[in-house]
């Protein structure tokens, strides 16, 4: 049985709110699934993704294929990264408390990095909301029209 991580579909009609899910691939878009590991919502800046990071790793050593947007999120949360991690922890390349080491320091310097993302968004939109005009690019003047 082919297993997939992939996107469910819920919300109203042009507001999309989406659950991560493990399904057999043959099962319809919103139908049957395995396991709800994680919910997305690309409305919000940056976009929010709650997911039980434990339970998604599981599923990719069984084997299951995450779709392409879901592993771009898999990607953003760190997942992808802690396998990879996980797999020179089998090969021997280091140690288990090293590969925790270095996914910890990249988490953090992520947080830090989206904390700052947020911020910057915040303050535009509460430039917009008093009404400041937008910023805009200043033409360089070239010289006279030439006929």
């Amino acid at each position: 049985m082919p297993v997939k991580i992939r996107l469910q579909r819920h919300g109203s009609k042009k507001r999309p709110f989406y659950f991560i899910v493990v399904a057999d691939a043959r099962a319809p878009r919103d139908g049957k699934f395995i396991q709800k590991i994680g919910t997305y919502n690309p409305l919000t800046v940056p976009a929010s993704v709650q997911l039980d990071r434990q339970k998604a790793l599981d599923w990719l050593h069984k084997g299951a294929q995450p779709t392409d947007t879901v592993r771009r999120i898999l990607s953003y949360k760190g997942v992808l990264y802690l396998k990879h991690l996980l797999r020179g922890v089998k090969l021997g390349l280091f140690d288990d408390a090293a590969a925790m080491e270095k996914f910890q320091k990249w988490h953090s310097e992520h947080e830090a990095q989206m904390k700052k993302r947020q911020e910057e968004n915040r303050k535009a939109k509460g430039a917009a909301r008093r009404g400041a005009p937008p910023r805009r690019m200043e033409r360089k003047s070239e010289g006279p029209a030439q006929a």
